[in-house]
């Protein structure tokens, strides 16, 4: 059953249709990973009364835009127009759902366009990085995998295979938000709040150092790091002080990864945060690249820089800056009304209803050094560290890593 949503945003001269469907990759089945991207793919390219060069030349003649994109937790099929044609490219949407034709020639295309993303995304010391890392944190775990999927899974998956995920696709709970009244949807702005009680997380405090590090050789002359864990998820009261921590750490000039590695020092190529909303443990997770040269003095500035988050609350002047730049980035995603009802529908899916402008700020306000530190120690005091760089280097951050973690 398809829920229906209207988001009553002020009038603009487009509109646009988000159709959000639980679970992605994390339905993939075992020695099957990237069947649902495969499938989604395939979902978009011709639906009843529509081939592909009909469907492709239908959008494109009324200036429309139709995107879909898989998560680990989620499928995102949106279409977009002015208002002018809106009424004929809506229906589409529930066309490509519910009846789309999902032929073996097609099925053909996709899986190969799969196969040479599953390659392109090799040849990314940063992915490969990423990859090593996700697996050691999160093991059998659905996020532990790439939602491209793999190259030996892909490549022996069938249309067979296929139809029958798409069995499976029909019963999954699905949910539809626009800002056109059409979708004769409820008012998101008149839910009442949703409370869902949490799983339980299973985090790897006991791992010693050696079981939490993984690396991989490679031969430029770069060296990237990365190093966090799982935590919790985006219902979960400790996400806020998460996000303050991240803004603290990563975001602008100001923030407290720039100032160490660029500022102060300037050895780094690039550096950031990684923590995503997702419905299960999220990953959280800074990263940075460096020169060989330079690799092993980051390394000993990325750890003591960690211990000193697991050990001093931050100032206060620290947290009021890395709570302003927290809701301004919350203000910046307000201003696209795609990043919104993806935004509101995704939370609706996981069973939160979002927090008002004022409410949202107001719990941020809310957060003390000390509930960071708190969510710190809970989360950060046993991360996991994946390197990709020269083997000495990798051997000798490794040394580094047993002492210090």
């Amino acid at each position: 059953m398809l829920k229906r949503y209207f988001l009553n945003h002020k009038k603009r001269n487009f509109s646009t249709a988000s159709i959000w469907i639980k679970g992605g990759s994390d339905m993939d089945s075992i020695n099957q990973k990237g069947i649902n991207k495969i499938l989604c793919s395939l979902l978009t390219r011709e639906c009843e009364g529509f081939n592909n060069f009909v469907l492709s030349e239908y959008i494109e003649s009324h200036g429309a835009e139709l995107n879909h994109e898989v998560f680990e937790d989620g499928i995102l099929l949106s279409i977009k127009s002015l208002n002018e044609h809106f009424s004929k490219l809506f229906p589409l949407l529930e066309l490509i759902i519910n009846k789309p034709i999902l032929s073996e020639i097609e099925f053909r295309k996709v899986k190969k366009s799969s196969i040479d993303l599953i390659k392109k995304d090799k040849e990314n010391p940063f992915n490969i990085c990423f990859e090593k890392w996700r697996k050691i944190v999160y093991s059998n775990h659905p996020y532990a995998f790439n939602t491209i999927g793999n190259l030996n899974d892909v490549s022996k998956i069938t249309h067979n295979d296929v139809l029958r995920e798409f069995k499976n696709f029909k019963n999954r709970e699905k949910y539809l938000i626009s800002n056109n009244s059409e979708v004769n949807g409820e008012n998101i702005e008149s839910l009442e709040k949703i409370i869902v009680k949490e799983k339980p997380l299973i985090i790897k405090n006991d791992l010693s150092p050696i079981k939490r590090l993984d690396y991989i050789n490679n031969y430029s002359n770069q060296t990237i790091i990365m190093i966090g864990n799982q935590t919790c998820s985006r219902r979960s009261r400790e996400y806020l002080p998460l996000k303050v921590l991240e803004s603290y750490l990563s975001y602008g000039m100001s923030a407290a990864l720039f100032k160490l590695f660029r500022e102060k020092n300037g050895i780094t190529y690039d550096l950031g945060v990684y923590y995503p909303i997702r419905s299960d443990n999220a990953p959280f997770l800074i990263y940075l690249s460096v020169s060989n040269q330079k690799a092993l003095f980051a390394f000993e500035l990325l750890s003591s820089l960690w211990k000193n988050l697991l050990l001093n609350p931050l100032v206060e002047s620290e947290i009021y800056l890395a709570k302003e730049k927290l809701k301004g980035s919350f203000l910046l995603g307000n201003q696209s009304l795609d990043e919104i009802l993806q935004r509101k529908i995704q939370l609706i899916s996981y069973g939160k209803t979002q927090l008002s402008e004022i409410n949202l700020n107001s719990k941020i306000d809310e957060i003390s050094s000390l509930d960071i530190l708190k969510v710190t120690n809970k989360y950060l005091s046993k991360p996991f560290l994946s390197i990709s760089g020269n083997k000495k280097i990798c051997l000798e951050i490794t040394r580094m890593w047993e002492k210090n973690f």
